[in-house]
């Protein structure tokens, strides 16, 4: 299928738009811009492949219901900050980064191998739970000020809605 010519208008705007919500919501994008365009204009060829945003640094399957993980903001993007500085394909950074206080390291690549995705899925539609019970991956942070939730293994490194830092979050299940 033919790929059709991203505009650096696209991109540009895409990149402001990426950076505004990235910035609302407690994240950074990577500094180097033009690395970052880059992985922007592979998130919109990917859109014109597929009709979605699949992460540009991994191969998607072209079924949306299998590439769920990897559209962007992939599933992944939240541990990777929170262990190594920077999401997989390093669109996002954490703040240490951002401020040059830390130095980006190689991120391993967390998604597992289809065939084990496909496991895993079909694992967990058979398993019955009670009334009420659902299985939880990751535990459930609150923060104190505003109540947002996130499930996680630790709580982002500031609040998406009232920017209170990540001491203000408690271990809420």
């Amino acid at each position: 299928m033919p790929v059709r010519e991203i505009s650096e208008e696209a991109v540009e705007s895409q990149y402001q738009r990426l950076k505004r919500e990235a910035e609302s919501g407690g994240y950074h994008l990577n500094q180097d811009v033009n690395f970052t365009k880059d992985l922007i204009r592979g998130l919109l060829v990917n859109e014109g492949r597929y009709g979605y945003w699949a992460c540009p640094c991994r191969l998607a399957s072209g079924i949306k219901d299998d590439d769920l993980d990897i559209i962007c903001p992939c599933d992944y993007r939240d541990p990777d900050l929170t262990e190594h500085g920077s999401c997989y394909c390093a669109l996002y950074v954490s703040g240490d980064i951002f401020r040059g206080k830390k130095a980006p390291e190689s991120i391993p690549e967390r998604r597992l191998p289809e065939p084990e995705r496909k496991k895993m899925k079909a694992s967990i539609s058979q398993q019955h739970f009670k009334a009420g019970e659902t299985p939880l991956s990751y535990p459930v942070w609150r923060c104190k000020v505003c109540g947002y939730l996130c499930a996680r293994n630790e709580p982002p490194e500031q609040c998406p809605i009232c920017k209170a830092k990540k001491e203000r979050f408690e271990r809420f299940m």
